[in-house]
């Protein structure tokens, strides 16, 4: 089988992640008149939020190259990914572990991303969205490789808790030399 992670590939990367405006917060009734008020209750993140910290606990568990963590903000059930590199799909969770298991293989020294552009739209228990991560990978050599890649995610509301669903990771290609844009900048 080959291994599409190689350390002399340029186009070595595996991720996740996403999008831009929130679902409104549900408001309490009016109390009845000559009633005494209830304590409020503490208003609890908003959907929004909770997505932009499963970004940021996936960036923080790429940097950390811990690819459980990682694959603890992915859907158990159902994952569909289309990545960087082939194969040219990844259908469920177990197959896109590997695939990350894979790249920090062919990467062995430090690894980190740094998410911009982040957006995110939430409509009720689904959301969806985009970010620029700018990767960088050491070999084990010692040489780093940088890619800018997009990225889009599906969010669901699983169980209480944000999870990647669907994703889909590119970068642009030049038609007229059949050259990928590996820094992608606009």
């Amino acid at each position: 089988m080959l291994n599409p992670w190689k350390p002399t590939a340029a186009l070595a990367l595996a991720l996740g992640i996403t999008g831009a405006a929130s679902a409104a917060t549900p408001t309490a009734a009016p109390a009845a008149p000559g009633a005494t008020p209830a304590a409020a209750k503490p208003a609890g993140p908003s959907d929004k939020a909770q997505i932009e910290a499963l970004e940021k606990g996936f960036s923080a568990g790429f940097d950390a190259k811990s690819v459980d963590k990682i694959m603890s903000y992915y859907a158990r059930e159902g994952l569909f990914v289309f990545d960087i590199t082939p194969p040219r799909e990844h259908v469920g969770w177990a197959d896109y572990k590997k695939d990350f298991e894979g790249l920090f293989a062919a990467f062995p020294g430090p690894a980190t991303v740094q998410l911009s552009e982040l957006s995110i739209t939430v409509v009720g228990s689904v959301a969806y969205g985009h970010s620029i991560q700018d990767v960088h990978f050491t070999a084990a050599d010692g040489s780093v490789t940088e890619l800018a890649v997009r990225v889009t995610d599906v969010y669901r509301k699983l169980a209480g808790k944000w999870k990647i669903v669907q994703e889909h990771v590119s970068v642009p290609v030049d038609l007229a030399t059949l050259k990928p844009d590996l820094l992608s900048k606009p």
